[in-house]
């Protein structure tokens, strides 16, 4: 994603590269919509027309056009990329939209790091829907900044109104929060089935460890 310093920096001294983003690129795309799935629309590069992927959040948005720069590379025609991923159903706990009642659940627990979650509760937080439920397993594998790591998300889910937070595992047991915790999904899920939510959107995102899939299982 050129949109990103970081990848600029790590591409540095290779002789031939196909640069991605939303701006200054070899190809280039936006996001069309959101809502209920991602519309992706490839302005520069290659012509696909508009993708209506099956994936949730426009937090996905660099993975589609990662994916269109590899298919633009190597020569395959706009038609068959947009095919390819208008055909791709998420598994695997990766950014899907599970259906109970009438309740919409997305399901993106299959990892989370610092980042990954702050875009996942900020596109959650941005839903035109006043009934939305976040359920959020602690992440791993940050070292000595992983308290700090859970504070900073706890501030932003703040900054936003809920109908209800659920904290799981983790470091989001290390310190003190106002909103609801647990141990592990297993007792998320008891929790969740309690509810009886209707009409309710919940974003259910954690790292792996923390198997938060385990929350809409029977």
């Amino acid at each position: 994603m050129w949109d990103y310093e970081y990848l600029r920096e790590m591409s540095q001294g290779i002789s031939s590269i196909l640069t991605y983003g939303t701006d200054n690129a070899d190809m280039e795309g936006r996001v069309f919509k959101s809502e209920p799935f991602l519309e992706v629309e490839i302005t520069k590069g290659v012509d696909t027309g508009i993708i209506k992927t099956k994936l949730v959040g426009d937090y996905n948005l660099p993975n589609v056009l990662a994916a269109v720069a590899v298919g633009s590379y190597f020569k395959i025609p706009g038609l068959a990329i947009k095919n390819a991923l208008e055909n791709y159903i998420p598994s695997n706990s990766r950014s899907q939209l599970v259906e109970q009642g009438s309740n919409k659940i997305i399901l993106d627990a299959y990892n989370a790091n610092p980042s990954s979650m702050k875009l996942a509760i900020e596109n959650f937080s941005r839903l035109p829907s006043n009934n939305k439920v976040l359920m959020l397993g602690a992440m791993a594998e940050l070292g000595k900044e992983s308290v700090d790591e859970h504070k900073a998300l706890v501030n932003l889910i703040k900054q936003s109104p809920w109908k209800a937070v659920v904290l799981v595992g983790g470091d989001f047991l290390n310190f003190p929060h106002p909103f609801t915790s647990f141990i592990n999904a297993t007792q998320a899920r008891e929790w969740l089935q309690q509810q009886q939510f209707e009409n309710t959107h919940v974003l259910i995102k954690g790292s792996r460890s923390i198997q938060m899939e385990k929350i809409i299982e029977p």
